[in-house]
């Protein structure tokens, strides 16, 4: 199914709001072991009244601070701040808290980097408080984006029995293809995560997505609590520091032990997830950084599952009416609405560039079922449609040949791309004809007709080099009449990272790197094949316009690379025997 879904996402048959108001207070809740974490109450009022009888909540637990002041001194919400349509639901009849994971903001306690055993204790320890008030009626959700998203996932592993449903966005599946993509290390990401939590932990003003960013609000009727647990931060673990020693996937933190790769990647877990029965709804981006995780999820659990994955960035909302798509979840799984949400088809994405009213599409069958596979090869060029070290082609037939590359360790995908804009960066990719134009690329001819990829795109590369290790570089781009080249999709895998072998969970078919030590070959004085998938897309390539794939060896804003002095010299081999080649999911529309 590839159904146009275009209503989706503009609701009528929503239940009716019954508050006019919200009531916000702040307090300490003590865990099993003592630990207290900072919580922020928000009750649905009619007026100053508010609302007495029990209702379900909804919480999220957050690494960034449940509540900051602005620059005028006011109390600002993380829920303000970046779930405005939070209030929406609140007004609907819901109690929502927002939670200083331990060891952040205003909570006690020490963090031991991302996703630790006791915080994932403490998600359990708080669902099944939040279930025992008085304010509730013993029915609990979770929401949130990014940290918050795996935080859901990490809570669901530990079945709190009063847990109803989730809705997880924007969140990683394994941790280890996060952090070190095809064996290579998201420096710039990673380090200015780092960054931001570390001044977080410590009250410090910041800007933060062009926004300003004050310091943490402190408890109500705070009784120098707030300088106190600032104090216990200072024993916060470095998380850059800990990926850093931990470059490859059974690498242990030499200084604790533990395969951090295992036993942070909320992955590990997925039986206990399924087990756990509780209902998900995940929710992704195509630039974000995490839409292939989002379809592992769904691939690798039985649970009642649903998805949804827009045109967006890690920041982006736009296309939805957010309040409303968490409502109809919430109703149904912790008020018991029978508002038709899981008769629909699982799966709605947006189809980019589509034409008007044919963004949305809705499917049951990842990948779809109605995909078929069309390669195309790399040829000799030129192909008239730019200044690159080859310009070669990209076509039906195979072509004789091989195109050399002086290694140029200045190519980049930018600022303001998929990476960065988690931590702070923009949204939108430049034209990426600059990018191009030092690496190698192969451009199809112009398309007489429209073209749907939808899918994972897979590279086959055979090279050889003079080095023996790089890394190499793959970006799916729409090549307008004008000139424009626009980024659609990258992969990447470091060349000593290229055995491919059985993934543990449901890989969808896409080829796996295991990135263990024992995996780990040098190049050797010969050609080898490079295999590895760029992430997935949905993508309308309009007549008039062609394709490109571009080949380069580094991304240098973003990512540690494999840098030689001299440069590699890189030769991309095209023949019968070793076909370099890109396979690409075609939907007819």
């Amino acid at each position: 199914m590839n159904q146009p879904s275009a209503s989706f996402g503009r609701f009528s048959n929503r239940s009716e709001a019954c508050f006019d108001a919200w009531v916000r207070s702040s307090f300490y809740v003590p865990m099993r072991d003592g630990t207290r974490l900072a919580v922020d109450l928000m009750r649905p009022a009619n007026g100053d009244v508010v609302a007495e009888e029990p209702l379900p909540a909804i919480w999220t637990h957050t690494r960034y601070q449940r509540a900051s002041f602005s620059r005028d001194e006011k109390i600002q919400s993380w829920a303000e701040y970046w779930d405005p349509w939070l209030f929406d639901v609140i007004a609907h009849g819901y109690v929502a808290l927002t939670v200083d994971v331990r060891g952040a903001g205003a909570s006690f306690g020490i963090n031991e980097g991302q996703y630790s055993a006791a915080e994932t204790r403490d998600a359990y320890d708080m669902t099944e408080w939040i279930a025992a008030q008085s304010w509730c009626d013993g029915n609990v959700g979770m929401y949130g984006r990014s940290y918050l998203g795996v935080t859901q996932y990490f809570a669901a592993s530990q079945a709190p029995p009063h847990l109803k449903a989730i809705f997880p966005e924007m969140a990683s599946f394994d941790h280890y293809a996060y952090a070190f993509s095809g064996g290579v290390f998201r420096e710039s990401s990673r380090f200015n995560w780092q960054l931001l939590v570390g001044n977080l932990d410590q009250s410090t003003a910041m800007l933060w997505k062009d926004d300003y960013q004050g310091p943490v609000v402190p408890v109500d009727h705070d009784d120098g609590e707030l300088a106190r647990a600032l104090r216990e931060h200072r024993a916060n673990h470095d998380w850059y520091r800990m990926l850093d020693a931990c470059q490859l996937r059974d690498n242990e933190v030499p200084w604790t032990g533990e395969r951090l790769h295992q036993t942070r990647s909320a992955a590990s877990f997925r039986n206990e997830i399924e087990h756990s029965g509780i209902p998900i709804y995940h929710l992704a981006g195509w630039y974000d950084m995490f839409p292939r995780d989002t379809l592992l999820w769904y691939a690798n659990l039985k649970n009642p599952q649903k998805i949804v994955i827009g045109p967006w960035f890690h920041v982006d909302s736009r296309g939805m009416d957010y309040g409303a798509e968490h409502l109809r979840w919430y109703d149904h799984w912790l008020k018991g609405v029978d508002n038709g949400v899981m008769d629909e088809p699982a799966i709605h994405y947006w189809v980019i560039d589509a034409p008007a009213g044919q963004c949305w599409r809705a499917t049951t069958t990842w990948p779809l079922p109605q995909a078929t596979q069309r390669v195309l090869y790399l040829q000799n060029g030129p192909s008239h449609s730019i200044r690159s070290t080859n310009d070669g082609c990209l076509g039906n037939e195979m072509s004789h040949g091989a195109d050399a590359y002086t290694v140029d360790y200045t190519t980049t995908s930018g600022q303001t791309n998929r990476w960065a804009n988690a931590n702070g960066g923009g949204t939108g990719y430049p034209d990426m004809t600059v990018n191009d134009e030092k690496g190698l690329t192969y451009t199809s001819a112009v398309l007489e007709e429209p073209l749907e990829v939808i899918g994972h795109p897979i590279v086959h590369l055979w090279i050889s080099s003079t080095e023996k290790d790089g890394d190499f570089y793959a970006y799916l781009e729409d090549v307008h009449p004008d000139g424009f080249s626009q980024y659609v999709t990258e992969g990447v895998l470091r060349a000593s990272h290229r055995a491919l072998g059985e993934a543990p969970w449901n890989n969808l078919g896409l080829p796996f790197h295991s990135g263990l030590a024992s995996d780990v070959e040098p190049l050797p004085d010969k050609p080898v094949e490079l295999v590895f998938d760029l992430h997935p897309t949905a993508k309308h390539f309009p007549a008039g316009h062609r394709l490109r794939l571009s080949i380069t060896c580094a991304d240098c804003d973003n990512d540690r690379g494999v840098l030689c002095d001299p440069p590699a010299q890189v030769t991309v081999h095209r023949d019968a025997e070793r076909a370099s080649r890109l396979l690409l999911p075609v939907v007819d529309n």
